[in-house]
């Protein structure tokens, strides 16, 4: 590392580190697509603090994870459910699903019934608990949800909306992994 890097190392912000990283990796390193890892440096990290301040804001104080939210959302739209349809839905692998589902249907917040596939699969679906936990914990996040997107215009919310799914939608040009 230079020596006017390791000065500023203090002082490196979020942005600053995004034009470090930028500058390195272009000048000593040689890598060409310089603006695709501005984006998606910058995308990955509006996501982290945005889910952070979520379930910190949100979730935590009404005793449920970021996941176990993810999981009870998905089921209260979509559900009753399978738990591999609730995996995906909610972007969790499978094993995460089937642990996390203890620990809610423990809090009396989701019920498991055998599925009607085969005798392995089995069927989340929301507790009258669960369904009210789930009107009380969105009305709260959708608030904050507001408070977020407020900095942006309609018309900004629905660009951004577009971009994304554009970015989304293209996936399959290339051998993208994803959670299954």
């Amino acid at each position: 590392m230079a020596g006017d890097d390791r000065a500023a190392e203090g002082a490196v912000d979020f942005w600053s580190f995004v034009e470090l990283a930028d500058r390195r990796l272009s000048e000593e390193f040689g890598f060409r697509h310089r603006l695709a890892t501005q984006v998606l440096l910058t995308l990955n990290r509006a996501a982290m603090i945005v889910t952070y301040d979520l379930e910190a804001s949100v979730h935590r104080p009404r005793g449920l994870s970021w996941a176990a939210f993810r999981l009870l959302f998905v089921t209260w739209l979509a559900g009753p459910l399978e738990s591999r349809r609730a995996a995906t839905l909610a972007g969790m692998t499978r094993a995460a699903v089937s642990n996390l589902a203890k620990s809610l249907v423990a809090d009396g917040l989701l019920a498991r019934s055998p599925g009607e596939r085969d005798g392995r699969s089995v069927l989340l679906s929301l507790t009258d608990r669960g369904h009210a936990t789930m009107l009380e914990v969105f009305r709260a996040q959708n608030e904050r949800e507001h408070q977020w997107t407020g900095v942006l215009t309609e018309t900004e919310q629905r660009i951004l909306i577009m971009l994304l799914d554009k970015l989304i939608s293209n996936r399959d040009q290339f051998d993208v992994r994803e959670r299954r």
